[in-house]
């Protein structure tokens, strides 16, 4: 691996990515480096005894503008376009057709009153209606979608991304990570394990310290998570000092899957779907049977990803047993037993999931995005103004990151 070349990424995720196709075949010397032991990021399909699951990112969103697509298209890799349970509540379990209704509609004036009229604060809460039974349903929603609760989100920022965003939302049977790794060029130089130690801006050079070594590129582009830049796991000059203060302002939320395998003759429907408790602000949203796979897919955001985080994976797994189990009754315990989880909030070089702007802190969004003496350029989810929190959004700032590159070297756009 040259010690010198002409772009380093930092990161082998979405972002990055994106940003060594968008420089492939440009003639460049390019490197990435990536501090844990696989590419991916977080996007991340792990394979099992049962099947292969997404830890990570696992639906092509806003598909029919997911330039995944058209990547996964190109490669051959098969596409299930069909319409999602999400929404559903299978058998009507502990959540009746009325209450639904009710919630569903509530959830809805929720988005309508930020869209039309966002309150001054920014505080996405304050459009709550303060006498709806129904806030904390909203409030696991949120977590769901956006890693946080409404109390902690700028409506605005929320806002951008509901309405750039559709229902058009498919998946890959062999995984959506396993798309984006395997679509790393080939022809990229990359150094796994390598974490990035500190970066020194003085010289003509940047200079990028990691555990493995030194290198030295014309420019770097940077796709570490807001909370890594934000933190002190990295040795940042303090001419940064406005792109990390801006990665505070969109911290990453809190959103983790428990995958449960499903064993004998069992109530189970292929590709169903509940909310576990639709009171309960940490309720485990339920994907039954994708694919018609034995697993179930339990998904956590905000409070309950928190709350599975603190108390540990095993009673996390626990915890989501007894939910399905209130549901079902007793005997689908014996069912039941913990396959794989994620567990991105204790891990190091990420830290979470989902970035999101606090109240009144949208236009950190661009500030983020901007480059840094034509030498360093910024991508990552976090970057894109309305499609963050994906992987598509992370792709799209990877390549307009990679642009910028080209065109500080001399290398515009062809």
């Amino acid at each position: 691996m040259t010690t010198e070349p002409d772009i380093a990424i930092i990161g082998a995720g979405a972002a990055g990515i994106g940003a060594a196709r968008r420089l492939a075949g440009r003639g460049l010397t390019v490197v990435m480096i990536e501090a844990m032991p696989r590419t991916g990021g977080r996007a991340w399909t792990q394979t099992t005894s049962v099947g292969q699951f997404d830890l990570g990112c696992g639906w092509l969103h806003s598909a029919e503008r997911n330039p995944w697509v058209e990547i996964a298209e190109s490669a051959g890799i098969a596409i299930d376009r069909r319409r999602s349970a999400w929404g559903e509540q299978f058998g009507q379990l502990g959540f009746s057709p009325a209450e639904q209704e009710e919630a569903g509609e509530a959830f809805d004036r929720w988005n309508e009153a930020l869209a039309a009229d966002p309150p001054s604060s920014d505080r996405a809460s304050d459009r709550l209606d303060p006498d709806s039974p129904w806030n904390t349903y909203i409030g696991a929603l949120s977590g769901f979608i956006n890693g946080d609760e409404p109390q902690r989100l700028s409506a605005r920022d929320y806002s951008a991304y509901d309405q750039a965003s559709s229902d058009n939302n498919w998946r890959m049977p062999s995984g959506y990570g396993t798309l984006i790794t395997s679509s790393l060029p080939s022809n990229t130089s990359v150094r796994l394990d390598a974490p990035l130690q500190s970066i020194d801006l003085s010289g003509k050079r940047v200079a990028l310290e990691t555990t493995v070594g030194r290198l030295q590129p014309r420019a770097a582009i940077v796709t570490v998570s807001t909370n890594v830049l934000a933190g002190d796991s990295i040795v940042w000059p303090s001419a940064l000092d406005p792109w990390r203060d801006a990665a505070r302002r969109l911290p990453l939320g809190s959103n983790e899957k428990l995958f449960l395998e499903i064993s004998g003759n069992s109530p189970f429907e292929a590709e169903t779907h509940l909310i576990g408790n639709p009171r309960d602000a940490e309720t485990g949203s339920y994907y039954i049977r994708p694919f018609g796979l034995p697993v179930i897919e339990c998904y956590l955001g905000g409070a309950g990803a928190r709350a599975a985080a603190s108390m540990g994976m095993e009673a996390a797994f626990a915890r989501a047993i007894e939910q399905i189990v209130s549901l079902f009754g007793s005997s689908v315990r014996a069912n039941l037993r913990p396959l794989v989880a994620s567990d991105w909030a204790h891990a190091p070089t990420i830290g979470g999931a989902y970035s999101h702007a606090l109240p009144g802190e949208a236009h950190a969004r661009s500030v983020l995005a901007q480059s840094f003496d034509q030498r360093l350029f910024f991508a990552g989810e976090a970057t894109h103004r309305t499609d963050f929190s994906t992987a598509h959004g992370a792709y799209q700032s990877g390549v307009r990151a990679a642009e910028e590159a080209l065109e500080a070297l001399g290398m515009p756009s062809a």
